[in-house]
């Protein structure tokens, strides 16, 4: 099947798990009323707020088996955004871990992020992502009908080596769940998400959080979840709400756009040493 239907959930997300659930519960539902294949949420879309270990969750666990049940209720792939991981023995540091179902409920793939935000502006702003979060070491890809496709999180988006790697791996689409901050979102956001895309020629899924999130001190998520496909056009954009937006994805027009502008075959690995 070259063409599929893609599902983004734009959600937001708090410092409540069970609220969370419900109202994932119910857009995954709208997901499927809306004839999608494949589902994606936002980053740590089952908690966001102070405190992560305490409220980590164990893979598997309660929230796995949740996703597990959607996807085989509804038959399609879910990539659950990410979700807090709890590390066995560690009380100050969790995974932010994305993961991905197949339609028969099994985790197929599992990334955990790999780049920490943090940064030290001498009189300005002093934030270490990596006192609180354990970065991953692994660049994954899985295989789907459609074609293989690659994980991502958040500010991994910065480094394009990571987006690189995954579509020499084979990736053709890659998934960006998000929490980006309204203040770099306005002028970074869709840049970086089309220029991704057209490096790569793949699609890009970024599905960001929305809202003012009160557990993080009334920090504000951009939203404005998009797809970008191998030419760099947008071609699903989410308003500025809770909402799920589709998209057909057309891997034959991928392949297309790979023949008639050969780039990575073009690419000259040893010129880059």
């Amino acid at each position: 099947m070259s063409t599929f239907r893609m599902a983004m959930i734009q959600m937001d997300s708090q410092n409540d798990k069970e609220a969370n659930r419900t109202k994932i519960d119910r857009m995954l539902d709208e997901a499927a009323e809306r004839g999608a294949d494949f589902c994606c949420l936002s980053e740590e879309v089952t908690y966001i707020g102070l405190g992560e270990p305490a409220h980590a969750d164990t893979i598997p666990g309660p929230f796995t088996e949740f996703f597990a049940e959607k996807a085989r209720k509804h038959h399609y792939w879910l990539n659950c955004g990410s979700m807090i991981e709890k590390i066995p023995g560690n009380d100050k540091q969790v995974y932010n871990t994305s993961l991905v179902f197949n339609p028969q409920g099994e985790i197929v793939a599992k990334y955990r992020k790999i780049h920490m935000y943090d940064v030290d502006i001498p009189g300005g702003v002093s934030y270490k992502e990596s006192d609180f979060h354990k970065r991953g070491d692994k660049v994954v890809t899985f295989d789907t009908e459609y074609g293989k496709m690659g994980l991502s999180v958040c500010y991994d988006m910065r480094f394009p080596e990571l987006y690189r790697l995954l579509a020499l791996k084979g990736a053709k689409v890659i998934f960006v769940p998000a929490c980006y901050m309204m203040f770099t979102g306005k002028d970074h956001w869709d840049v970086i998400m089309r220029a991704r895309a057209i490096e790569n020629q793949c699609y890009i899924v970024a599905v960001d959080q929305i809202g003012i999130k009160k557990g993080l001190n009334n920090a504000q998520s951009y939203g404005r979840s998009l797809i970008a496909d191998p030419w760099g056009n947008i071609i699903a954009k989410a308003p500025d709400r809770e909402c799920v937006v589709c998209a057909d994805i057309d891997m034959d027009y991928l392949e297309q756009v790979r023949r008639n502008l050969p780039s990575l075959s073009n690419r000259v690995p040893e010129a880059y040493k």
